[in-house]
């Protein structure tokens, strides 16, 4: 059984930048699409950005484009959200999320999501 933990989160002011880091355990995560999505409270996973098995970006939310970088790392098992250029509207819990064929809102695996507060 996959699971999956993030972390990285924590609170940065207007500008900065975070590194958010998902790491799986139980399965080796190279046989995942994985995705980092945004859930706000009330609302449905945002999926924001998604990384296919073999690396390539198959999804990019527009609002994150240029800001935002995924990158993942199948010998460590982890998939790795470089965050950049920050804005309090950024604020949220970010979860990563797994899947054996590809990123949507159903994923098979989930996070238990992180806080990234962006403030001064």
């Amino acid at each position: 059984q996959l699971q999956l933990v993030e972390s990285g989160g924590g609170l940065v002011q207007p500008g900065g930048s975070l590194r958010l880091s998902c790491a799986a355990s139980g399965s080796t995560l190279d046989r995942y699409a994985v995705g980092w999505y945004r859930r706000d409270p009330g609302k449905e996973p945002d999926l924001l950005v998604c990384i296919s098995k073999s690396g390539d970006i198959t999804k990019e939310r527009d609002s994150v484009k240029g800001r935002f970088t995924i990158s993942r790392d199948n010998a460590k098992s982890t998939v790795d959200l470089q965050m950049n250029d920050l804005a309090p509207e950024d604020t949220a819990v970010y979860s990563c999320a797994a899947d054996i064929y590809y990123c949507s809102a159903a994923m098979d695996y989930w996070g238990q999501g992180i806080q990234v507060i962006v403030s001064s």
